[in-house]
């Protein structure tokens, strides 16, 4: 048993940063499971879904998404041709530089992202774990922590 479960019996301990960084790791594994386990369902491998989760929220050239990915830019272009046959992305020319495609998701790659995170029952689960408020509030916290969070380091 750790120190913060003794001491909450008593008294609110203020967790450490180790703690938090804990539960983040922790969630986001959770997360990551439920996640992949309903892409396969979907037909989609975790980096093709993970892809076009990155892709809804904004059109990226082939080296912005293997930033996001965080893997060799070599990957994407197979993972990319898989999901343009599939018509869940499409590759449009730069509008700077003809040279660069700039990979936007289709209608069908945006259903498809909601309707995997509709189906996430795991993460569904645990966040009806909260009432209204609860949520309201942890939606505040991971707002704010977001933009520094996903700073380029």
């Amino acid at each position: 048993m750790n120190g913060t479960t003794a001491q909450s019996a008593t008294a609110p301990a203020v967790p450490t940063k180790a703690d938090l960084i804990e539960e983040f790791a922790a969630i986001g594994n959770a997360y990551y499971q439920d996640f992949a386990a309903v892409a396969a369902r979907h037909g989609l491998t975790s980096v093709q879904a993970k892809a076009l989760a990155v892709l809804v929220r904004q059109p990226l050239p082939m080296r912005g998404i293997a930033e996001q990915l965080v893997c060799d830019a070599s990957n994407v272009t197979g993972l990319v041709d898989r999901l343009e046959t599939r018509g869940l992305v499409r590759r449009e020319v730069g509008a700077s530089d003809r040279r660069i495609k700039i990979v936007a998701a289709t209608e069908a790659g945006e259903a498809a992202i909601r309707a995997v995170r509709a189906d996430m029952q795991t993460t569904h689960q645990a966040l009806d774990l909260l009432s209204d408020g609860e949520r309201s509030v942890l939606f505040e916290l991971l707002t704010r922590l977001r933009p520094v969070l996903e700073q380029k380091s």
